[in-house]
């Protein structure tokens, strides 16, 4: 994979979300987050996901979404079931991901965090393609990011998320980068 100039992987599908805005100050992102995400809910490859980061959900089109359909939010990069990348957001730009947060005694880890959405839920394993593509996504950014720590969503937002889940395997993800995972 690639990174250019701007912060947009090549290799990804590019869908710019309006739900971002500069970082505060120009520094490296040395934390990566990992979530999940299915819309709706437990239910793949629809275009749920890329409405709910582009604001254009349709309310009336799933019950679930008229409670979701006002929420502005975004990450970085999306990979469906199939392992297909999309990027929502450049690299260079804070995506708005994890909402209040805390890693390492830091607060607002939107301030210095990339966001990675996996398709799926807390109860059934993510894709083998999806791993293989999280793995290389994750080489990229930690050699042109500055990414130095991954975690979950659950680890910086206890108690309120629990995303990726019992059935994410840190394991594999760890040593398909040959290093400890979570890092907290």
């Amino acid at each position: 994979m690639q990174l250019d100039a701007d912060g947009w992987v090549l290799e990804a599908q590019k869908l710019p979300s309006p739900n971002c805005d500069d970082y505060a100050e120009p520094c490296a992102t040395p934390l990566l987050v990992i979530h999940n995400i299915s819309l709706p809910p437990y239910q793949y490859g629809g275009p749920g996901v890329p409405q709910l980061f582009s604001n254009s959900l349709d309310p009336q089109e799933h019950p679930y979404y008229a409670a979701i359909a006002g929420l502005r939010v975004s990450c970085h990069f999306f990979i469906r079931r199939d392992g297909s990348l999309l990027q929502f957001v450049p690299t260079t730009r804070r995506a708005w991901h994890a909402g209040v947060s805390q890693w390492r005694g830091r607060e607002r880890c939107n301030d210095f965090s990339l966001g990675i959405e996996l398709e799926g839920c807390d109860f059934e394993p993510f894709s083998h393609a999806q791993y293989r593509t999280l793995a290389a996504l994750a080489a990229l950014l930690q050699r042109d990011c500055g990414v130095t720590a991954i975690t979950g969503h659950e680890h910086i937002a206890p108690g309120r998320k629990t995303d990726p889940g019992p059935y994410f395997d840190w394991a594999r993800l760890s040593a398909s980068l040959g290093r400890h995972l979570p890092e907290n």
